[in-house]
């Protein structure tokens, strides 16, 4: 007979039952001293069907593994005989150390589960759904534990517990911590498991998640580096110092650079207490005001590899985002998510007046310091050397410092920079002037170094970039075959030294070769000249390549890329695909007589298939009277399918990973949404459905496999 509450057949599921009587369980058992109490925890092996009875046991947190590309629920049962509903064991399975970490490289293969608080417990019982081979169950056992609570009070630096008063195992850690040279952004967890736990459970759900987090995944410590609880109290997480980077693993491919703070229960449906939120905005207040963050700012940063972005992807951040901005995860859960932009603007109020984004920028000994501050007030940047001693200064009133020192004048070595304002966190950084040069150099280059000015909108002008070392005046001619000046572009203009562009236009020269001359002289007599050539030809018209989103993998869907182009005159014409400046395919190499002219290709290349990213293909033209002009068109390679995610939770939700089509089949009817943006949408529906099918097609064709949510009441 199945357990109560459990439909007796799960077709076309393959299950697996593994009611385990903990009392002395099987598998390792590692006790933890702490006063009074012990901790522990257990790893028990389950295969279909086994029923494990020790002799004597009990756990207060659970976490599975398993593998497989399947999922698995469980339940557990209390001390008081009572099961608890059943419980998806990874609802946030973005949780992680960093790709080709050590720490990841200890569990490879398994799928990681959350580390749940239950409460007193003495059963476990887990079932699959799809293709699970293997499933283990650990199981803490951590006691309550009195610690010395503080809450936090409203000042820049709250009070964290440290690990020492709510009991970390120091002797268990794995490795010693890594640090980040900077703090870009925080992201905010939900740690999943009960809400209504007490003060005392808090602490205790704190050790046991650093027991499963290095016993159970394997990892060096703690993944989180703040957790609080529902009562507003701060923890400390992972070892390493609380004003340290320390590098956690608590968002896959977004460690390194980011602070994780972990509120402790289930926030999908349910709001965070007040004491927790003006916790975490406390936190996140001082933490951020560190690494002289704005909360309420966004930041660019670049992923490491996470399953919703590959390693290398620029990422959109705030200040303070949630764990599912950096995976494919509920994580924080709707409500706390929701509340984050609120957190962020409390934790920005709180400590004023803040210094933010100081940075230096150098151009040729020239160093300019700029901030930013939270509202107007007067300011100073201070220059000392290696004694100590201030060798400039510069001062000024508003939100914004902005202010330049020459260092060609100071000795070469060692000095420090500051940027004050009031009460604020001064910021301070090193700087080194290297020895100082006054050789004159001049740097230039034109692109494209072939036009057609034929009105097209097409390589009509050359644009020449260049550099001076030193203030100069600057002509810009352009002369023929015999140096003979037919245009004049710049005509004696003092210029600043810097990068400088202008613009070449051969709307007035015929078709022919000439070169770009580049002439500057500084004020003490000294003189450069640099030549460039430039190819003035019309014999190549209108060049355009379709679709953009090109898909070569033979799935019948914008398989094949179009070139068209035109021609004024007979001409051998060469097709090169270039990526990131590099040659990677020439799949066309043909004498075209004048007119309208088409190339189609299929994407193969001797190389072996395109990889998906952006192109471009250049037509190259070479006739009997100039010699070689092209054009360049751009074009996207995408092959790959989007993924999809249906989320267990109601309302009715699906994240994808890209702009696509949803279709959908819900408990039989089909809909359709189109999603502009990789992330959740949700899919308007009355009631809970019982069964849901989707299927996303992105822009390029791609379709996604088809997946399905069957709610478990609904079979059988």
């Amino acid at each position: 007979m199945p357990a109560k509450g459990i439909p007796a057949t799960l077709p076309p599921m393959r299950f697996l039952v593994a009611t385990l009587l903990l009392a002395g369980l099987a598998g390792a058992l590692s006790p933890v001293a702490l006063g009074e109490t012990t901790m522990s925890l257990s790893t028990v092996e389950a295969g279909p069907g086994q029923q494990v009875a020790p002799s004597d046991g009990r756990f207060t947190l659970a976490g599975v593994h398993w593998q497989g590309p399947g999922r698995v629920v469980f339940r557990t049962r209390s001390l008081e005989g009572r099961w608890s509903a059943w419980r998806d064991a990874a609802p946030e399975d973005e949780d992680g150390p960093d790709n080709g970490s050590r720490e990841r490289r200890l569990r490879a293969g398994w799928r990681i589960g959350n580390p749940w608080w239950v409460g007193p417990s003495d059963r476990i019982e887990t079932r699959t759904v799809g293709r699970v081979s293997r499933v283990r169950a650990h199981l803490v056992w951590s006691p309550e534990t009195r610690v010395p609570y503080r809450v936090p009070a409203a000042t820049i630096a709250p009070a964290i517990l440290p690990r020492l008063s709510w009991g970390a195992d120091e002797s268990i850690r794995r490795a010693p911590p890594s640090f980040a040279s900077d703090i870009r952004f925080s992201v905010v967890h939900h740690t999943a498991g009960r809400n209504d736990y007490s003060r005392d459970e808090a602490a205790a759900i704190v050790k046991g998640i650093q027991l499963y987090h290095v016993q159970g995944n394997g990892w060096n410590d703690i993944g989180y580096n703040f957790l609080v609880d529902r009562f507003g109290t701060i923890y400390e997480g992972r070892f390493g110092g609380v004003t340290k980077n320390v590098v956690g693993a608590h968002a896959q491919g977004f460690n390194t650079g980011s602070v994780g703070v972990a509120l402790l229960g289930t926030y999908g449906s349910t709001a965070p207490s007040r004491p927790a939120q003006d916790a975490i905005a406390e936190l996140l207040a001082w933490r951020l005001d560190l690494e002289h963050l704005d909360p309420t700012g966004i930041t660019t940063f670049v992923s490491g590899g996470s399953n919703r972005f590959a390693s290398g992807i620029p990422v959109l951040l705030r200040g303070v985002s949630g764990h599912r901005d950096t995976g494919f995860t509920e994580c924080p859960g709707n409500v706390l998510y929701g509340r984050l932009n609120g957190l962020a603007s409390a934790a920005a109020a709180i400590g004023l007046p803040k210094l933010y984004e100081p940075r230096v920028e150098a151009t040729e000994g020239v160093l300019r310091f700029r901030a930013r501050l939270s509202s107007a007030l007067p300011w100073a940047v201070a220059i000392t050397d290696e004694t100590g001693l201030e060798v400039a200064r510069g001062a000024g009133v508003g939100a914004a410092v902005d202010w330049s020192w020459d260092s060609t004048l100071a000795t070469p070595g060692g000095y420090t920079w500051s940027i004050r304002s009031g009460s604020t966190r001064p910021a301070t950084g090193p700087l080194r002037v290297m020895t100082r040069t006054t050789t004159f150099a001049v740097e230039a280059a034109a692109t494209p170094t072939a036009i057609s000015p034929n009105g097209d909108g097409q390589a009509d002008t050359a644009q020449l970039d260049y550099r001076l070392s030193a203030a100069a005046n600057v002509t810009v001619a352009v002369v023929d075959a015999n140096s003979l000046v037919v245009a004049t572009i710049v005509d004696r203009v003092w210029t600043d030294a810097g990068r400088h562009s202008t613009a070449v236009d051969g709307t007035a020269l015929a078709d022919g070769v000439y070169s770009i001359v580049l002439t500057a002289r500084t004020a003490a007599g000294k003189q450069l000249q640099k030549t460039l050539p430039l190819t003035v030809s019309r014999t190549l018209g209108v060049v355009s390549a379709a679709p953009a989103l090109f898909s070569p993998n033979g799935d019948g869907r914008n398989d094949s890329l179009e070139v068209t182009f035109s021609l004024t005159a007979p001409a051998d014409v060469s097709v090169r695909i270039v990526r990131e400046g590099r040659w990677v395919a020439r799949p066309l190499f043909a004498s075209y007589l004048a007119g309208q002219q088409r190339f189609v290709w299929d994407g193969s290349r001797a190389a072996g298939p395109l990889r998906d990213g952006a192109y471009s293909a250049i037509v190259e033209v070479t006739d009997a009277v100039v010699g070689t002009t092209s054009v360049s068109v751009s074009f996207t390679s995408d092959t790959t399918s989007p993924r999809v995610k249906i989320l267990p939770e109601d309302p009715l939700r699906v994240e994808v990973s890209e702009p696509a089509l949803l279709t959908l089949r819900i408990d039989g009817a089909v809909r359709q949404r189109e999603v502009k943006r990789a992330g959740i949408v949700r899919i308007p529906w009355s009631g809970r459905a019982a069964r849901v099918r989707v299927v996303a097609q992105d822009a390029a064709g791609n379709s996604s496999r088809p997946v399905v949510r069957v709610r478990p009441e609904s079979i059988g």
